[in-house]
């Protein structure tokens, strides 16, 4: 999902930045690591980096300083619930090409639900953090089955368990994913199926390339 934030949204969209934020990050927590066994390599790469404002080197700008900011309760256990969910739906497509299907998340209402209403407000997306992870071309959270499932569609179950505060908050849920193919074209620009015609860009590409950003 990080290619589609990078490429696909406006240079200066939020979800654009904070992906190189992350990206930045986990490069200089690396280099800073590797530096005492691998000096020269992590000098090199050191002073290649564009956007480091200081030239004294890696050795003389201290060691690892990550920011208590990057730890966030809740958030390593959402994103760890969404890939078990990812990994349902991938495992139930055996190999196919993600972006042709559209993703039903069913949720019982509790904590996990709620950690995943963190990834995805509303409850259809295509450009949610939620669909991102799961590489979708579409997501839907839900609280219930919907009435009607189509025929072509494929459903998973499974089960996560939640541990926060270490173990003083502890939730088993249950959830069900479902999988099937999405009716929509693909998009000629992030390639995706969320357009109405193949030689159409979707809605959020229209908007990038008309300068609104992202929806």
């Amino acid at each position: 999902w990080l290619s589609c934030r990078l490429y696909c949204e406006e240079a200066k969209d939020p979800k654009r930045r904070s992906c190189q934020t992350v990206l930045a990050q986990a490069l200089d927590v690396v280099v800073r690591s590797f530096a005492p066994i691998l000096p020269h390599l992590a000098e090199e790469v050191f002073q290649h980096i564009p956007y480091k404002k200081d030239s004294e080197g890696v050795f003389r700008t201290g060691w690892i300083n990550a920011s208590s900011a990057w730890k966030k309760p809740g958030i390593e256990e959402a994103i760890e619930g969404a890939c078990a969910m990812r990994d349902s739906f991938l495992g139930s497509i055996s190999g196919k090409n993600a972006l042709e299907y559209e993703v039903i998340i069913i949720i019982e209402p509790g904590l996990l639900f709620e950690l995943m209403e963190a990834l995805q407000a509303e409850e259809t997306s295509t450009v949610s953090q939620l669909n991102e992870i799961m590489m979708a071309s579409q997501t839907t959270l839900l609280s219930e089955l919907p009435k009607e499932t189509p025929a072509d569609a494929n459903i998973t179950k499974g089960t996560f368990l939640i541990n926060l505060e270490g173990g003083v908050i502890c939730e088993q849920s249950s959830y069900k994913v479902i999988a099937r193919p999405i009716a929509k074209a693909k998009c000629p620009r992030c390639r995706k199926y969320t357009s109405e015609s193949s030689s159409t860009p979707c809605p959020r590409c229209l908007n990038v390339l008309a300068g609104k950003g992202s929806t």
